[in-house]
């Protein structure tokens, strides 16, 4: 049987990266793809390049277990510093010459590959303007991500849409400096909990330390993740009530302390803390002082036209920009590729009929009727306190499995695993069920929620440190069919023999390089792809 190659790989971000590295560690002998849509590598955070992008978890938590970098500049990275790590591993482990650019894949079915991964991640497809006359704006219009380089602001009128975590890093740096804008109008819908953010810059002497003094940067990191892992029981309804009490003291005295009096009001939640993810403050609070800042918070836009907007009262504002910053379409992320399963049946009719048109996975990760397919960074893994790098290592140790491993489920050389579907329904009864005892649930509305049935299809509702475990002990026989196809493995499996300190994660970091038999690698995948270009070869 003619097969192109082993494992395609959707998406060469965060998540397709770290799949690639791990594949070559444990399967040296695999043929693999990876397409990608843009015409670079680094997935949100080649698409989010606006100023002031950056993290909003400490970056020695924000990076792989197995490649740890001791040169982070500073507590929270930004965005350039981000992009050169991933850039690093892609040249480190040679995986540059198997991706694709400028490859859009539109179908997948059983033909051409063993294994299908989706790495395309939730923040990929940007929200669309909705506002009436959006199209007859004279001026520039665009969306925070991919950010318009070619605009110069200075001296520039200008309007913004949004107040979430991308507004908060770059209305800061637009109203200040010596190439201000001549006047920033930021309207915002609901105001979000807004919590300081101290950003140490890391001198030579602690960056020599992380990288030569054995098992700092291990303890440094694992500092950093209990600290975020120990504030996931403040989002406990209940049990987290009095915890986001202070929490709600705490951060109210700073808004008071921080913004301008006139705007008090306007900044206060009116929500839970927690409900919505927190927003750290890169400078936002400090800029509403300055005298081109204006913030609009109930007079709403009505319609755009040619010069700037109308508002809900009659007020007309001009601009020569409208800047969107309004997220993304995080329940459409995988509508737009139309992936078949075993029987013909795509991805989309089987949430239909199955899950009340909602995405969801068993672990977030498999789906039933579609052998060897995994979703990284699938239904219900996403935290509302961590970092999501350690939830996409966690699903590739569940994914990567030496097939051979099977034989104890299967009873016979076994290379196929698909999840049952009462495993899948049982699993994500589970999740549904429990995410009921979270803030999440307290009526805010937020991007984790599907507006059509109100489940919430984004947040995983336990410990990160549980979720890590799970990887480990699922999947039981039951929950997986195991079967054997007529294409043969390729390469054989390292295991994680030799790597003391990654599987010893659960007591010294934030990811431990566990294997649990759920890889597989016999059913074909036929990808259809519009080919805009090709750089790498084979």
């Amino acid at each position: 049987m003619s097969l192109d190659t082993d494992v395609l790989i959707i998406g060469a971000g965060m998540s397709g990266i770290g799949f690639a590295i791990r594949l070559k560690e444990d399967f040296s002998q695999a043929n693999y793809e990876i397409f990608e849509k843009s015409n670079g590598l680094g997935g949100t955070w080649w698409a989010n390049s606006y100023p002031g992008c950056g993290f909003d978890v400490p970056s020695h938590v924000y990076s792989y277990s197995f490649d740890l970098n001791p040169e982070w500049s500073m507590k929270h990275a930004l965005q350039p510093e981000i992009l050169a790590y991933f850039n690093s591993l892609v040249d480190k482990h040679n995986i540059a010459p198997y991706i694709r650019y400028n490859s859009v894949v539109q179908s997948a079915r059983h033909r051409r590959c063993k294994i299908l991964i989706s790495a395309v991640g939730v923040l990929s497809i940007p929200k669309e303007c909705d506002i009436k006359g959006y199209d007859k704006f004279r001026g520039k219009l665009f969306h925070s991500a991919p950010w318009d380089h070619q605009f110069n602001w200075a001296n520039k009128d200008v309007i913004v849409i949004g107040n979430g975590c991308s507004a908060t890093q770059f209305v800061p740096i637009m109203t200040g400096g010596d190439s201000k804008v001549r006047k920033l109008t930021q309207f915002i819908r609901q105001p979000h909990w807004v919590i300081e953010r101290p950003n140490n810059e890391y001198s030579p002497l602690f960056k020599w330390t992380m990288r030569y003094i054995p098992l700092t940067m291990w303890a440094y990191r694992v500092w950093h993740f209990s600290r975020l892992e120990y504030a996931f029981r403040e989002l406990y309804l209940e049990y987290g009530r009095p915890l986001r009490e202070e929490q709600t003291i705490t951060h109210l005295e700073y808004l008071r302390r921080t913004a301008p009096a006139k705007y008090h009001d306007v900044l206060t939640p009116r929500i839970e803390f927690g409900c919505k993810r927190k927003v750290m403050d890169t400078g936002y609070f400090d800029c509403l002082h300055r005298e081109n800042m204006k913030l609009i918070a109930t007079d709403p836009i009505e319609e755009i036209k040619e010069t700037g907007v109308i508002t809900k009262s009659g007020r007309t504002i001009n601009a020569d920009a409208i800047v969107l910053a309004t997220g993304f379409q995080t329940q459409q992320v995988l509508d737009l590729l139309e992936i078949r399963g075993k029987k013909g049946v795509s991805l989309t009719e089987h949430w239909q009929g199955f899950a009340d048109n909602t995405p969801q996975a068993y672990y977030g990760t498999c789906v039933s009727g579609f052998p060897n397919f995994f979703i990284m960074m699938g239904p219900n893994t996403a935290t509302g306190h961590l970092s999501v790098i350690y939830t996409s290592e966690c699903q590739i140790n569940f994914a990567i499995r030496d097939p051979a491993s099977l034989n104890p489920f299967g009873g016979k050389s076994c290379d196929t695993a698909a999840v049952t579907p009462r495993a899948e329904q049982e699993d994500n009864s589970w999740v549904q069920s429990a995410l009921k005892e979270f803030v999440w649930e307290s009526g805010c509305s937020n991007w984790y929620v599907d507006a059509a049935t109100g489940k919430n299809t984004m947040l995983y509702p336990d410990w990160q440190l549980k979720y890590w475990l799970r990887s480990i002990f699922i999947p039981f026989k039951s929950d997986f069919e195991f079967s054997s196809s007529e294409v043969r493995v390729m390469g054989k499996n390292n295991g994680q023999k030799g790597k003391p300190y990654q599987t010893s994660m659960l007591v010294v970091s934030v990811l431990g390089l566990a294997v649990i038999a759920t890889f597989a690698a016999g059913i074909k995948y036929d990808t259809k792809v519009r080919d805009l270009g090709f750089k790498g070869s084979h």
